[in-house]
């Protein structure tokens, strides 16, 4: 399932791209946004990489030669990461979209993946965490969403810090992940670069691999706007001589202010509005979840937060009882009218040096 956001090849095509205007970007997310070149550079597929003219919006293109993707100029431990992401339409099956934060020595990763499919059939989200090559014991979830994604930009966040992972839809929380005892190094925790990415992912990512890339429906375009990286920047001599732990970086009192700043921020509290939010979210629209996933994991990670009135929805091998499961237009139109729509958010991955 994924972590693959980062292979710049021509099957395996990574693409993130984040659009900047200094400017808040939502009244949950009071946060300054970036230009390209103010935060980014290109990581693979260069012509296959569009900027807008001034520079605050890019697209990402996959075709049948190569996608494209794009990379964080520095690498961070903790923050914010955030863009709003519109999604190609028609027929996209076999298409990934990433983003998010990586580090590829160990394989930390925190990110969103958006999975294409067939014409007529609604695009999945898939959220992973992995920390210190845990890939083995993957931590994935998967959604429908409550809109169109592909209709307009749509604001994708994560707030990752020493204690916690958030991820946002627009305002709402649809995930959250406690460092537990019982997950041990399985948490991320080593500085990470963001990378945005699309590629081909063909094997797995529609059907289990039964729907590859049609190419007849290529340029696949996806665009990124409102590009936000908020935390403790790492410089790459730092980074080498501090893999097996994050604390001297953390003590530097630049960073100190950083991860004040964003844990006392709106978007880093969880209350319980938020909570009942996130609820609402994860019933609706929630399809995989790995802590019911019974066939892989017998007994349930340390760390899963196991809901009987949740876990009943859910058959052995983790996904949803489609029987049970609904989503109307009804839901889609409440959605928007409580305006969470318009700016979208990112994902992350950690990077190499």
């Amino acid at each position: 399932m994924g972590s693959g956001c980062c292979a710049p090849t021509t099957a395996n095509t990574a693409l993130l791209i984040l659009a900047l205007c200094s400017i808040d970007v939502s009244s949950a997310f009071k946060v300054t946004t970036l230009a390209f070149d103010e935060g980014y550079s290109h990581l693979f597929g260069d012509k296959n990489m569009i900027h807008s003219s001034d520079g605050r919006r890019v697209k990402l293109h996959l075709n049948q030669y190569t996608g494209s993707g794009f990379v964080s100029s520095d690498a961070y431990n903790y923050g914010l990461f955030s863009a709003s992401i519109k999604l190609p339409s028609n027929y996209t099956a076999g298409v990934v979209t990433s983003n998010g934060d990586t580090f590829q020595k160990t394989h930390d990763e925190l990110d969103f993946e958006f999975l294409g499919n067939i014409k007529g059939r609604d695009w999945r989200v898939q959220t992973n965490v992995y920390g210190n090559g845990s890939t083995g014991r993957g931590r994935e979830e998967r959604y429908f969403l409550p809109f169109d994604p592909t209709f307009e930009a749509h604001r994708y966040s994560i707030l990752w810090t020493n204690t916690t992972a958030i991820f946002y839809v627009d305002d709402t929380p649809i995930r959250e992940v406690i460092r537990s005892h019982g997950m041990g190094s399985d948490f991320p925790s080593k500085p990470m670069s963001l990378y945005a990415t699309i590629w081909d992912g063909s094997a797995w990512a529609t059907s289990g691999g039964k729907y590859k890339v049609n190419y007849k429906y290529s340029p696949f375009v996806s665009e990124f706007s409102n590009l936000v990286l908020k935390g403790c920047r790492v410089d790459p001599i730092m980074q080498v001589s501090s893999l097996s732990s994050s604390s001297s970086i953390l003590e530097d009192d630049s960073c100190i202010a950083v991860q004040t700043e964003i844990a006392t921020a709106d978007y880093a509290v969880m209350t319980p509005k938020k909570r009942r939010d996130m609820g609402i979210f994860r019933h609706n629209y929630m399809i995989y979840s790995v802590c019911y996933d019974r066939n892989r994991y017998p007994n349930p990670l340390p760390d899963c937060d196991v809901i009987d009135s949740e876990r009943v929805r859910f058959k052995e091998s983790g996904h949803i009882k489609f029987s049970k499961y609904r989503r109307t237009r009804a839901n889609r139109r409440r959605w928007v009218s409580k305006g969470r729509h318009g700016t979208g958010r990112s994902r992350l991955n950690q990077a190499s040096i």
